[in-house]
């Protein structure tokens, strides 16, 4: 049986495979495999005779490497925005005073945020009170009574 020879471009065409794959399923845990396809392609380009079990630990390796130092990377430098609370729709009504669309009944009423409508729980109140979202459980606000 003939023995399985890779040459240095194979791991390329490799790393080229798996920077599609990045682009198609992005966050960057795909690139850094690449990287290590392209470095171990180079370690083989400047020594041929390299076996192939240590050219896959070798990528192996390098892949590892690359992959725990990004995740520390972004550790150290999480991503900052200036929407936070972006797709936490209700977290960001928590803290804001709102006037109730339907009294608190049993526990339970209405008020209007913006175009929609939110169900609230709370003690009492009749429709004229002003109420503070204090948490967010799902779709249903907790308030409390604003003191006025």
């Amino acid at each position: 049986m003939a023995e399985l020879e890779i040459v240095f471009w194979n791991w390329w065409v490799l790393a080229l495979i798996l920077l599609v794959v990045e682009l198609l399923a992005p966050g960057f845990f795909f690139l850094w495999m690449a990287a290590s396809g392209f470095v171990t392609g180079c370690l083989l380009l400047l020594m041929p005779a390299l076996s192939i079990e240590l050219q896959v630990s070798i990528f192996s390796v390098l892949s590892v490497v690359f992959i725990t130092l990004w995740k520390l990377y972004g550790k150290k430098h999480p991503i900052t925005t200036d929407h936070p609370l972006l797709n936490k729709r209700g977290a960001q009504y928590i803290g804001r005073v709102f006037s109730l669309y339907k009294p608190i009944e049993n526990g339970e009423g209405k008020i209007k945020v913006d175009d929609s409508i939110w169900k609230v729980h709370g003690e009492d109140c009749d429709i004229s009170t002003k109420v503070k979202v204090i948490a967010i459980r799902g779709t249903v606000f907790d308030v409390e009574r604003v003191k006025e």
